[in-house]
């Protein structure tokens, strides 16, 4: 970490800290559920078409879904992935359709998809640009989620290309000013404050007050002003009055009356003067405020926190003011977080969005769907309502995955209460993919209102998960990972002192296999055979 002219003795002393400085993350309400009460389900444009989409493509395959049985089945956002914009956006810094591929543009789409009886979604990416280098949304998240509320897109899935990370770093503040845009502002010194951790008061004496303090970087410290003085509520201009120093990047996050917080960046700083001054809006109450200064960013994965998050909150924004505006019910954006999984967005996914990929882009290559189950399947207890780990879209009917791998691949996802968002091309499906994905018992599972994720009970060549429903029963699944047959057993009876799972014991169990409605009575013995790569999915009560 940049010295950033904190005092010798503090930037020593954090080096050797045993207790390193955490973000503020946990402080967070979880985001809004919205209309994910349940896994979302739906089709994404991106497996199959990637950038080759258009117009006709979408409503013919919306058109599908709906003649296949998918919208009955619970399928109902049609989601369009990279390369659906322009390259431009209008005069007035909008995102705009592709004038070729969506002449009509996405209000229209909107409207179409909507007589359908099914919900549009769209993709931009938190960067520059999209994977594609397209126009992205970072730094323009409020103008971007005002456009897509404004057209009723009621999905969004939200990239990871071209991203820029927030600095640990934090400028040098030598005073606050506030002011009710007319142009009297009130200052108020670093010497009126309430410093906290490694924050220090530094000397300068080509400052007008003398005196800046440092050490904000990475929450190792903080400035509490606690008499901030408003005339009345209303918004507000306020001021962060920096000393110019290192030419990198810096943060800070002014948390009002320790609720509202309001982020602002600040670029590589040329010396050509010794101050500069940065402004953000901020509601004040009447009376006396709180106004505390400080960078929360300690890692990359803070970083990625506070901007999907930042994107969220944009959305939710708009959504309401839309409503507003238009005198009618709010639709809710469902906020899908592609984040990759590198910065274990399961730890902090459920204060930005409604769900997040655990991990890098799946393909229709069975090792990989497996590597990404794997990997997956660890994540269960941070699945919930509203909140769901993402193991990406569904492969079913691509490539040349076998009918068990099909069905396994299925199940997993509708096990571990993964979004179910098909990735095949709708109009040239089967019927034994239709089938298999318009299964209703294991759609039922994936849609439990308890929202419980499966656990791994017992791994091995057979792996067994165990998945809680909200009518008291509990789906079992075996899942058969190797190139070969086999054959596995368990005893119920190991669920029922787990506290996760929570089963209820009986005399006798019913277990209902849901591919085949194959039903066994057992005193508490499950056992299967498996041709390889296959699965099994029971219901047990």
């Amino acid at each position: 970490m940049k010295r950033n002219n904190m005092c010798p003795f503090c930037y020593i002393r954090q080096l050797f800290m045993k207790k390193k400085p955490t973000s503020v993350r946990p402080t967070f309400d979880d985001y809004p559920a919205g209309t994910a009460l349940t896994p979302p389900m739906g089709w994404s444009s991106w497996n199959t078409f990637a950038n080759r989409i258009n117009e006709k493509l979408i409503l013919d395959t919306a058109k599908a879904m709906k003649d296949k049985g998918l919208l009955d089945a619970g399928y109902r956002y049609v989601n369009l992935d990279d390369c659906w914009q322009s390259s431009l956006r209008t005069e007035t810094g909008e995102l705009v359709a592709d004038y070729e591929t969506f002449p009509h543009g996405l209000p229209y789409l909107v409207k179409e998809v909507n007589k359908l009886g099914f919900k549009l979604g769209a993709y931009t990416s938190n960067g520059t640009l999209t994977c594609e280098d397209l126009p992205a949304s970072l730094h323009r998240e409020q103008v971007d989620a005002n456009t897509l509320a404004k057209w009723g897109i009621e999905y969004f899935k939200y990239d990871f290309c071209h991203h820029e990370y927030l600095s640990k770093n934090a400028p040098l503040i030598y005073s606050i000013s506030i002011s009710k845009f007319d142009g009297h502002p009130i200052e108020y010194s670093v010497q009126n404050a309430v410093l906290s951790g490694l924050a220090k008061y530094m000397t300068d004496t080509k400052l007008p007050s003398g005196q800046y303090v440092s050490g904000l970087d990475s929450n190792l410290g903080a400035i509490t002003y606690n008499n901030i003085e408003a005339d009345e509520a209303g918004k507000y201009v306020l001021t962060i009055n920096i000393k110019k120093s290192g030419q990198f990047a810096k943060f800070l996050v002014a948390k009002v009356n320790d609720k509202d917080e309001y982020e602002i960046e600040f670029p590589d700083q040329k010396k050509f003067n010794v101050t500069a001054r940065f402004q953000v809006i901020v509601e004040l109450n009447a009376g006396k405020n709180t106004i505390k200064l400080f960078n929360p960013i300690t890692s990359k994965a803070d970083s990625e926190m506070y901007q999907y998050r930042r994107m969220g909150y944009a959305l939710k924004r708009a959504t309401e003011r839309v409503a507003k505006e238009e005198g009618r019910a709010e639709k809710p954006i469902t906020f899908s977080i592609c984040e990759w999984g590198w910065g274990k967005p399961y730890n902090w996914g459920a204060k930005a969005g409604n769900l997040w990929r655990t991990t890098p882009d799946i393909k229709p290559i069975w090792p990989w769907i497996k590597l990404i189950y794997g990997h997956t399947v660890k994540l269960y207890k941070f699945s919930g309502v509203g909140h769901y780990n993402d193991p990406d879209m569904l492969e079913v009917g691509n490539g040349k995955l076998t009918y068990n791998q099909n069905i396994s691949h299925f199940s997993l996802w509708c096990m571990m209460n993964a979004p179910l968002v098909l990735g095949n091309d709708i109009r040239d499906m089967s019927e034994q993919v239709r089938e298999i994905v318009t299964n209703k018992a294991l759609i039922a599972i994936n849609q439990d209102p308890l929202c419980k994720a499966a656990k791994r009970v017992k791994k091995g060549t057979v792996d067994i998960l165990a998945k809680p429903l909200a009518d008291g029963s509990t789906a079992v699944c075996f899942f058969n990972k190797s190139s070969h047959g086999a054959k596995a057993k368990f005893d119920l009876g190991k669920l029922l002192d787990d506290n996760y799972i929570a089963m209820k014991k009986q005399q006798s169990y019913t277990a209902k296999e849901q591919w085949t409605g194959e039903e066994v009575t057992t005193s508490g013995m499950l056992e299967v055979s498996l041709e390889k790569c296959a699965s099994k999915v029971f219901v047990v009560k």
